[in-house]
């Protein structure tokens, strides 16, 4: 499955809907996880932590929600 993780949009939303952590786990289950830079900034992740975990990072917000089947 694919599971795509937008950046948040609204204003004094600071939350992220996947650490890399959990990233991680779904992606050593077999799954791909798609994450827009900068989801994770508000929340203190960097897009390192994410390509570490092994996540694929989108420069857009609209191929994340394109090509997952799955979006959190």
């Amino acid at each position: 499955m694919i599971i795509g993780i937008p950046r948040e949009v609204k204003r004094q939303e600071h939350r992220v809907a996947l650490l890399p952590s959990a990233a991680y786990q779904l992606i050593r289950r077999g799954h791909q996880v798609l994450v827009e830079k900068g989801a994770g900034a508000d929340a203190g992740f960097l897009d390192a932590e994410y390509e570490h975990a092994g996540a694929t990072l989108m420069a857009e917000p609209a191929p994340v929600f394109e090509q997952a089947d799955l979006i959190v």
